[in-house]
Parts: C-alpha cells; sequence; structure tokens
C-alpha cells in the first residue's frame, strides 16, 4: 500500500475535536463547614476563572439571600473571602472532563477531583451540598468523609424548573442546622 492510498483509507481527525477541560481549585479553609459541590465549571466560569460566573447563575444571589445584614462584595476575590467567612467552601466534583457547551449532559471522559485530603484541610467540615443532580450522583465517593450529603436545586440558568425563591428556601433550609442562619 503506497503512502498515497494509505491516507484515502485513514480516518481523518475530527474537525473540532472536543476540548480537555481542567477545572478551578477549591475554596476552602480550615473554618468551611459546608462544601458546596458543583458538577464542572461552565464556560463562563472556566472563562473567567471564577466559580458560577455565569450572569444568570443564581448561586450568588441565593448566597446574597441567606446573609441579607452582611452586604456579599461585588469583586469575585473579595465574595470568595465574604463565603468563606460564613463557613462556606466551593469546589466540583470533577477535576476535568472533555465538554463542549456548558451543560452536564455534555460531559464526557470526566475524572473525579481527590477527596481524600478535603476534611484534612477542612477539619469543621459539616456537610456536603451537592449542587444539583450530577454532582450529587458521585455522593458516595464522599461516604467515607462521614459527612451528611444533600441535594441541592441546581443554581444553573438551565434549572428553570425552580424560581429563585424556591431555590432560596432549599438552599437556606439545608444551611440552617450547620451554619444557624
Amino acid at each position: 500500500m503506497n503512502k498515497q492510498s494509505h491516507m484515502v483509507n485513514a480516518t481523518p481527525a475530527p474537525s473540532n475535536p472536543v476540548p480537555t477541560l481542567q477545572g478551578l481549585a477549591p475554596i476552602a479553609n480550615a473554618h468551611t463547614r459546608i462544601m458546596v459541590l458543583g458538577s464542572f465549571p461552565g464556560a463562563a466560569s472556566l472563562a473567567q476563572q471564577q466559580y458560577y460566573a455565569h450572569p444568570r447563575n443564581h448561586f450568588w444571589p441565593i448566597m446574597a439571600a441567606l446573609w441579607p445584614s452582611d452586604p456579599q462584595p461585588s469583586a469575585y476575590a473579595e465574595r470568595c473571602a465574604w463565603l468563606l467567612a460564613h463557613g462556606v467552601g466551593l469546589w466540583d466534583v470533577y477535576a476535568s472532563c472533555e465538554r463542549q457547551g456548558s451543560l452536564d449532559s455534555a460531559i464526557r471522559s470526566a475524572i473525579c477531583n481527590d477527596f481524600e485530603h478535603l476534611h484534612a484541610q477542612s477539619p469543621e467540615l459539616a456537610l456536603i451540598a451537592h449542587n444539583g443532580q450530577e454532582s450529587y450522583r458521585h455522593h458516595t465517593r464522599l461516604q467515607h468523609l462521614g459527612l451528611p450529603s444533600v441535594r441541592l436545586p441546581s443554581t444553573s440558568p438551565a434549572n428553570a424548573s425552580m424560581r429563585l425563591e424556591q431555590k432560596i428556601d432549599a438552599w437556606r433550609a439545608a444551611f440552617v442546622p450547620t451554619l444557624g442562619l
């Protein structure tokens, strides 16, 4: 077989290969009491290297509603410090994956984060709060931590089945026993 005929019979490389994406580092400290686990950052979050960066994502408005007497800062770094001061950390179930777009249903070849050191780094951790169904699918991976897990309604703009007020109520109900809101 000559080189030219080999090229004709070869399967062409996909014109739009699905990218392998890397997630964000956890936001946590020794005083984190609740770890909010998403599935994997959306395209807007990855582009800005910020959790819940999509302007229609309800995560930050929900957090602001939980502490109305302590206004949430607008700058991202200050928001993260504000969240940590309230005992809440952020991370995702997946460390990396292949995905086009932002939908969980498009995630392929996912690799889960290593949760082995999570409790050691955050010894006051008392609750794992899964932001949506895709994250909660992996709650058994965290059972070795001996912590309760709760599935909360997704804050994603793709979850249009609940109004913001309903999401706030669900998140508040989950956070109250641990944080005493």
